[in-house]
Order: structure tokens, then sequence, then C-alpha cells
């Protein structure tokens, strides 16, 4: 019974580690697309804050709707 308890705990402690890494690799991808488009640079530090301290929302707005019109709103 400890056994399996303990084999549960294990899988998803692994699961959310793997989670947070895939999400963490997204926030660095995505902090440096903003920071190769041709915006300014104070512009440039709110996006990245922005996408750091919304987490996975901040991510998904980012890829699915923001990513192609960031330097449109931001001139």
């Amino acid at each position: 019974m400890l056994q399996r308890k303990f084999n549960q705990t294990l899988k998803n402690t692994i699961m959310g580690f793997i989670i947070w890494l895939i999400g963490a690799i997204l926030a660095i991808k995505a902090v440096l697309d903003v920071c190769k488009m041709n915006i300014s640079t104070a512009w440039k530090l709110i996006w990245s804050i922005l996408l750091l301290v919304t987490g996975w929302i901040g991510l998904a707005v980012y890829y699915f709707f923001a990513k192609d019109k960031i330097e449109g709103w931001s001139k």
C-alpha cells in the first residue's frame, strides 16, 4: 500500500516537472522572439515581463493570437 502511494506521488511529481519544463522552454522562446522584434527596448521589456508573469495563459495568448501583432501594437 505504501509503495503504491509512493509510486503515484513520484509519477505526479515527474509529470508536474515535465509540464513546468515545457512551460519554461516556451516562455524562453517567446521572450527571445520578442527580443528579435523591431520594437523599442521599453516595449521589449514590457512584453517580456508580461509573458513571464502571466504564465500559461500569457503564453497561449502570445502563440495563438498576439505573436504576429505585437509589432503593430507596440509602434
